[in-house]
């Protein structure tokens, strides 16, 4: 089956051990020396309507994903990288972090 990346948003991730949805696709990661996709990235959920900045992004290595199906993608979720690159609007207004 192929896929393009524009499939791969569309896709709910759901957590095979707890049957949670993580949410949907919203970037993978590339390592340019391999050219291969080493993770794929969910953003974090939005805080107070996004007024308090989001959760941290849930970031899956590729070596977890169980399968890819039509409408979703079941993942091995468990201690994963978590990361945030996008800041916290209060944090910036008061100059923390």
């Amino acid at each position: 089956m192929f896929c393009r990346m524009t499939d791969l948003r569309n896709k709910d991730v759901i957590d095979i051990k707890s049957g949670t949805n993580l949410g949907r696709v919203s970037d993978v990661e590339v390592d340019t020396c391999t050219a291969s996709i080493c993770a794929i990235v969910i953003f974090g959920r939005l805080k107070c309507f996004g007024l308090l900045g989001r959760e941290e992004d849930i970031v899956i290595k590729w070596c977890d994903i169980e399968v890819f199906g039509e409408d979703a993608i079941l993942v091995c979720y468990g201690h994963h990288h978590k990361r945030n690159k996008r800041k916290n609007i209060l944090a910036a207004l008061f100059g923390e972090g």
